[in-house]
């Protein structure tokens, strides 16, 4: 065998589905290949956590973030099949897929925080209100930040009020607006709270007065 195509077993090898032949020439091309030890060395880890998932029920993760033990037995059987064939060009592009398969959750788990949060900012003209919200997705609701400006607040008390798909409504967190002249943030007073609604379940928020006046509209995009 020609030493190119040695080198494309180094993953095979590494997963083990050489057969008993080939691992043998194997062991000897790698006294003499360096870049082959390295290659080996580096799927040695993700091999045995290949092991690991044969054979038992994968940890809980979000949908399509692991390889059930029904997709990498087809793999691996693929590649066998594949070898018997004699297409061993396709050997290593199979073995590299299954590498990928269970490589794939580690991705996932150091992104699985959840979606970045959401950000909405509005004005409305009458009211003069403006307002930049950040809604962050939670386990049990959302995190909502906010920073609204009141240019005619008055001292009022107002709300932030979350309105479901369904027409629910939560409220969120509430305030006391400050004088323009109070000489508090001209940039905007700051405040948040949380709702128990999921944040893909709520069309809008609203500012709001207590007395029922609506203020400002944040629609969801």
């Amino acid at each position: 065998m020609r030493p190119l195509e040695r080198h494309r077993d180094a993953g095979a090898y590494a997963l083990g589905v050489l057969d008993a032949a080939d691992t043998f020439r194997f062991d000897d091309h790698l006294m003499d290949c360096p870049p082959c030890r390295a290659v080996v060395a580096e799927l040695v880890p993700t091999a045995k956590q290949l092991a690991a998932y044969r054979g038992r029920t994968p940890p809980p993760v979000e949908p399509l973030a692991a390889p059930g033990p029904g997709l990498i037995d087809r793999l691996l059987g693929e590649t066998v099949r594949l070898r018997r064939a004699g297409r061993r060009r396709w050997l290593c592009a199979v073995a590299a897929g299954v590498v990928l398969a269970l490589a794939a959750p580690a991705t996932a788990v150091l992104r699985a925080g959840g979606p970045g949060p959401e950000q909405i900012t509005a004005r409305d003209g009458r009211t003069g209100v403006s307002a930049t919200l950040t809604a962050r997705g939670r386990a049990w609701g959302t995190d909502v930040g906010l920073r609204v400006r009141d240019p005619h607040g008055g001292a009022r008390v107002c709300e932030l009020v979350a309105v479901g798909t369904d027409g629910s409504e939560q409220t969120v967190t509430t305030w006391r607006a400050p004088r323009e002249s109070s000489g508090e943030d001209p940039a905007g007073l700051s405040t948040g709270g949380g709702a128990a609604l999921p944040r893909e379940d709520i069309a809008r928020y609203e500012v709001r007065t207590t007395g029922g006046q609506r203020l400002l509209t944040l629609r969801r995009p």
